[in-house]
């Protein structure tokens, strides 16, 4: 169940799941039409943690956060490296520890996400016959 802060925020947990959704719906449409990189979510969500987590991430470490194998991280970061999104480095003060470090083309990347996660956001549900709710024309 979603956590609603205090104050004046009327929306049910249920609209409020449904905007989330919508958001997310509409950032992942635009992220495919786009050209560019088309990455998975379990790509998604290492470059994500890579940029959004404050300390350098490792394999071993983005492994154990996310909880997945080391070698489905490995994959992920090389697709992520050949589209120059991240890179790696081995680690300085433990030569057997790779660091995956931050790239300019990786920063556009999540500033642009950013950018399409607002725009998303915005766009007003449109009821479809039968009640369901699609993002409006203006989203597209």
């Amino acid at each position: 169940m979603p956590v609603q802060s205090k104050g004046t925020n009327n929306m049910s947990g249920s609209d409020e799941t449904e905007n989330l959704v919508g958001t997310l719906r509409g950032t992942v449409v635009a992220l495919v039409r786009r050209d560019g990189p088309d990455l998975s979510a379990r790509q998604l969500a290492v470059l994500l943690t890579c940029y959004l987590e404050s300390e350098a991430q490792t394999v071993r470490g983005l492994a154990g956060t996310l909880d997945v194998s080391k070698p489905a991280i490995t994959r992920a970061l090389d697709r992520l490296a050949e589209f120059d999104l991240v890179r790696r480095k081995t680690d300085p003060s433990d030569r057997r520890s790779v660091l995956v470090q931050r790239t300019p083309k990786g920063t556009s990347f999540i500033r642009d996400l950013r950018g399409i996660m607002k725009e998303a956001a915005k766009a007003k549900p449109v009821t479809e016959p039968g009640g369901r709710k699609k993002a409006s024309r203006a989203s597209r």
